[in-house]
């Protein structure tokens, strides 16, 4: 049987996939990745262009959109709005990408935190999950989260932090998201997290065109979703379960979160 694998986070609407997007789109197909979700930048109408394009021309393409940390300074309320025309149509699965990027100082913590919180009340009162970013943020997510009292629940995307936070937030009904960094090979703390996050609360991503896996890494300067599998079989390697199995168990917990059912091809 095939392998049936989403990529439940990357960025095709960016500069580096103008050349060949639907090539790219159609390896992943052949690859066995069966839906795919693309955040669209709020604040950048070619992102918005493109990412809702995609989802009309694939109908396994699903969308988000947000105000990313690093654009945090370019934050309006005029923003909310859009989120809740767009939720409103049906045309976003999730509020996102948001968060906390500290790491950084594109935008200061308090532009961040203002943006992360009328974002995450905006996806609370639309009934809709969120995709957090966080970065060298300790524990100031997740606390956000828990004073925001926000229920709704969402993915804590391209994880680093340690089990600390991993807990934290699964205790706040969020899934846990890894990228090509866990095949890394001084990744060795994060791969001891993912061993004890439950596998009914992880996903995989690509974070394209960011992180390139290995075996790819080195030689390859673009990550695109075919390339999600690798992940995915250091992931099953840990979990001590064969990829096929692994595979569905991330496919389901992408629809179980998004509310969104995966058109059979």
């Amino acid at each position: 049987m095939p392998v049936i694998l989403v990529d439940s986070h990357a960025h095709l609407d960016m500069d580096e996939f103008d050349s060949d997007r639907e090539e790219v789109i159609e390896r992943a197909r052949q690859d066995g990745v069966v839906a795919i979700l693309c955040p669209a930048d709020l604040t950048n109408q070619k992102s918005m262009q493109i990412v809702f394009d995609l989802i009309q021309k694939n109908e396994n393409i699903i969308a988000s959109s947000g105000v990313h940390p690093h654009q945090a300074k370019l934050f309006i309320l005029d923003h909310i709005q859009t989120i809740e025309k767009l939720a409103r149509e049906g045309k976003i699965k999730a509020v996102g990408e948001i968060g906390l990027d500290f790491y950084y100082t594109h935008s200061l913590p308090q532009q961040q935190e203002l943006a992360f919180r009328h974002q995450l009340a905006a996806a609370q009162n639309a009934g809709l999950p969120v995709i957090v970013h966080s970065r060298n943020s300790d524990m100031r997510t997740v606390q956000v989260v828990e004073e925001e009292h926000f229920t709704k629940g969402g993915v804590l995307h391209c994880f680093t932090e340690d089990w600390e936070l991993a807990k934290r937030m699964l205790d706040q009904n969020f899934y846990i998201s890894f990228s090509g960094i866990l095949t890394f090979p001084k990744a060795d703390q994060l791969r001891e997290a993912a061993k004890k996050i439950p596998l009914d609360r992880i996903m995989v991503e690509t974070d394209s065109p960011y992180l390139v896996p290995s075996p790819f890494r080195g030689r390859i300067k673009r990550n695109e979703p075919a390339f999600v599998k690798e992940t995915s079989k250091v992931l099953a390697e840990l979990k001590k379960v064969t990829l096929a199995e692994l595979a569905e168990i991330t496919t389901r917990n992408f629809e179980t979160l998004f509310k969104f059912e995966i058109k059979k091809m």
